[in-house]
């Protein structure tokens, strides 16, 4: 019995991102930049000498200095990577644009060499909701629809989740939260355009919207997100997903029922039966 071919569309149109990547400028990549620190403070902190990196990103110039002698590889959906070569794999701002982001990490882990480490950092989370929220009111209300204007983002803990579903072992998830300010409407849209960060979704309407849809979403923006100082901030929140190829030499879970002392006793409180 053959299986039925995968009809689904893609939920990202990729030549569209790479047209839009390709006219990104390079004072914009603030949120490349914050990423790359980000990576380098964690990686200092890791207890280990790291020989044989590789990087995965759409902007190579971001990452050309930043672990010396790392092969540096654009985010294809099948990734430029040997198996059981690297001792750290860096996923770089750009998993919330993949189509199959089970798929990448996978590939990434199969990159390892066995205990090498996969520190992924991507947009997730609150990323943009005041946006999002504003878009969907004005449009709403215009039109009576709804039409995919900002990516969706995932939360943390689904986001966690995806480590241990691509096979890797000590799994830890956490943010670094941002927020932006920006004069109007206008100067964001502009200054996602800039990033290389615009609607690149396969859904997305094809024709451009009305000015009507965005004066009035600058209005809403300003009436529920303005500042005191009447700026519209705009949230960024970087998502970072650490896990580790397995290892026999990593710590394991303890097996249920196999301490070998009470709670109680160590907190110093008596133990009672649970009622039935």
């Amino acid at each position: 019995m053959t299986q039925a071919p995968n009809t689904q569309p893609a939920l990202f149109d990729r030549p569209a991102l790479t047209a839009h990547r390709a006219r990104r400028k390079q004072n914009a990549l603030f949120l490349h930049d914050t990423a790359r620190d980000e990576v380098e403070d964690r990686l200092s902190m890791v207890n280990r000498t790291f020989s044989a990196p590789a990087i995965v990103t759409p902007f190579a110039e971001i990452w050309q200095n930043s672990l010396p002698g790392a092969k540096i590889v654009p985010d294809d959906d099948v990734l430029e990577l040997e198996p059981a070569a690297h001792d750290v794999v860096v996923h770089a701002m750009c998993l919330h644009w993949a189509n199959d982001p089970v798929g990448q990490l996978i590939q990434c882990r199969r990159a390892l060499k066995e205990d090498g480490l996969l520190l992924v950092v991507m947009l997730g989370g609150q990323t943009l909701h005041e946006l999002r929220s504003t878009l969907a009111e004005a449009e709403t209300t215009i039109t009576g629809g709804l039409s995919p204007r900002v990516a969706p983002m995932g939360e943390i803990r689904d986001l966690g989740g995806l480590l241990q579903r691509a096979g890797l072992a000590l799994p830890v998830a956490d943010l670094v939260p941002l927020t932006a300010e920006y004069r109007d409407l206008p100067h964001l849209m502009h200054d996602l355009r800039d990033m290389g960060e615009t609607n690149a979704m396969s859904q997305r309407q094809k024709h451009p919207s009305s000015r009507l849809l965005f004066e009035m979403a600058g209005h809403l923006y300003h009436q529920h997100f303005a500042t005191d100082n009447n700026r519209l901030p705009a949230t960024f929140e970087i998502v970072c997903l650490t896990g580790w190829s397995p290892s026999d030499t990593q710590q394991k879970p303890l097996r249920p029922g196999s301490a070998q002392s009470r709670l109680s006793d160590a907190l110093k409180v008596p133990e009672t039966k649970l009622t039935e």
